[in-house]
């Protein structure tokens, strides 16, 4: 995707661009793929979150990163739809939140969802390849040291509209993306008291 976002869609279109995000973000592959793999309800174990960190929790790595790359990718596909179908950067900034908020609180699951990362991961791989890059190898070093999926994502998240704004050049980017970071902030609040009380779960480890 170019670096420089630039305004100027209609906005019917960005509603459009919006509403398909949002669609896309709202399919729950964990959901949908333990139940193909005749597990249990993922949101009756573990943390009850529908993402691949709870999936992994059933011991099922495979299926774990199943999840993964689909709430990953379908926030990839939303940004690509949105810009290369819908009118361009303004689009794909539209579909970058709709896909986002989709996971968070999709319609199909009563817009209980999970936390984003992963959806997140996938929008930031639709506006910049090398900065979804060093976000995964923040996320990995985080995690390798200390064993915290929600202390990894935190951590990449706050990281990753500075390295849009000064190391790409994508402004607009990196102001959606530091909305989406609030919103993850948001959503992990209770990983962020458990952390703070040593109580937090860690990686791997079966609900």
């Amino acid at each position: 995707m170019a670096e420089t976002l630039t305004w100027g869609l209609s906005g019917s279109a960005t509603l459009i661009a919006l509403v398909i995000g949002y669609l896309f973000g709202s399919i729950p592959f964990g959901i949908i793929l333990t139940k193909l793999a005749g597990g249990p309800d993922l949101r009756s174990i573990g943390s009850g979150n529908i993402g691949a960190t709870n999936v992994l929790r059933t011991g099922n790595k495979k299926l774990a990163a199943a999840t993964l790359v689909g709430d990953m990718l379908k926030g990839t596909v939303a940004v690509l739809v949105a810009w290369h179908w819908l009118g361009g950067p303004q689009a794909a900034l539209a579909a970058a939140v709709g896909a986002f908020l989709g996971h968070l609180f999709p319609v199909w699951i009563g817009f209980k969802g999970g936390k984003g990362v992963a959806t997140y991961l996938g929008v930031l791989i639709g506006f910049n390849g090398w900065i979804a890059l060093a976000f995964a190898a923040i996320w990995l070093c985080v995690a390798w040291l200390s064993r915290y999926s929600s202390l990894a994502a935190l951590t990449a998240s706050v990281l990753t509209p500075l390295l849009l704004w000064f190391a790409a050049g994508m402004h607009q980017a990196a102001a959606v993306m530091a909305v989406l970071t609030i919103l993850l902030w948001i959503m992990h609040r209770a990983n962020i008291a458990r952390l703070l009380a040593g109580r937090e779960g860690k990686i791997g480890q079966k609900g």
